[in-house]
């Protein structure tokens, strides 16, 4: 029988010590990153997103892709705890709160609109119905209650977003490392009853999230015209990619709208929102078509927003 090898002392020893510095160096690299996580956090910046105006709004591209907003239905929605919404070789995305909807969206991105529109180191304040104005909403007593709602929810619903360079080197990351806090939809608000107006606190990292105009630009006119839900969720979609001609996999559509129904149900959904957004000018030659191994897929030619 042969006798285990053993290293001898001063190579274990040494090996040893490698393992220890190695572990070091880790975290002290983990360390760095939530540090400048933080400090971002601490630094007021002009939140400057260009193309953005009252005709046209805003979301980063891996919001966009992602489920964090989905067209469920009205009522029940499901609970997430640090679920995965985007995964891949450069981005790991996870949420926390109530399943946002596209109604959420809507909200969301008219409250950055709005942050644009604030100077440095300010918080914009405006009237909750000059809001729902802005959004193309009727005012009202169900109305303001809609949107007091749907403030809470943002607040609440919280990222863990990472986001890497084709390098490999990390471009931004928050709330992924335990010194680094997570990152809310909406930082927070105020609301005053007397005046009825909120005071809403955008997180100053959603800058550098917008920043090297890695974000959709959606028609806002057109959005607000679009009847169904669906419609809403893939106008996001469509403007994360400057390919003309776009295709997605119906079982991809699917799974981002967080519908659990029948294909068959889904499909004819997709089929009513191809229709709209066709109608709208938003895509062209919208359809639906035999793919590889007998899957089907969405086609359409998307137009300039």
């Amino acid at each position: 029988m042969t006798a285990p090898t053993r290293l001898p002392f001063q190579q274990a020893s040494t090996l040893l010590r490698l393992s220890a510095a190695m572990q070091r160096a880790q975290q002290k690299a983990q360390q760095a990153i939530a540090a400048a996580a933080e400090k971002e956090a601490h630094t007021p910046a002009p939140f400057i997103v260009p193309g953005i105006n009252e005709t046209a709004r805003a979301i980063p591209n891996y919001i966009a892709r992602s489920s964090i907003f989905a067209p469920v239905r009205r009522g029940w929605r499901p609970l997430h705890d640090d679920t995965v919404f985007l995964e891949g070789s450069n981005i790991l995305l996870k949420g926390s709160g109530k399943q946002l909807t596209e109604d959420h969206a809507d909200i969301w991105m008219h409250a950055m609109y709005l942050q644009t529109t604030a100077l440095l180191g300010e918080a914009p304040s405006i009237n909750r119905a000059d809001f729902l104005r802005g959004m193309g909403r009727p005012t009202g007593g169900s109305q303001y209650e809609w949107l007091h709602e749907g403030m809470k929810d943002l607040a609440r619903f919280t990222l863990c977003i990472e986001a890497r360079r084709k390098d490999g080197s990390v471009k931004y990351s928050y709330g992924n490392h335990p010194s680094a806090r997570v990152l809310a939809m909406i930082g927070g608000f105020d609301y005053d009853e007397r005046s009825g107006s909120y005071t809403i606190y955008a997180d100053p990292r959603w800058a550098q999230i917008f920043g090297n105009r890695e974000y959709a630009l959606l028609d806002w006119s057109k959005r607000l015209q679009m009847r169904y839900d669906l419609s809403k969720s893939l106008q996001r979609l469509i403007g994360t990619s400057a390919d003309m001609q776009q295709k997605y996999s119906l079982d991809i559509l699917k799974d981002r709208a967080q519908y659990t129904g029948r294909m068959r149900d889904f499909k004819a959904s997709l089929e009513r929102s191809l229709t709209e957004l066709e109608a709208l000018e938003v895509i062209a030659a919208p359809r639906i078509e035999a793919a590889s191994r007998g899957h089907e897929q969405a086609v359409w030619t998307r137009l300039d927003r």
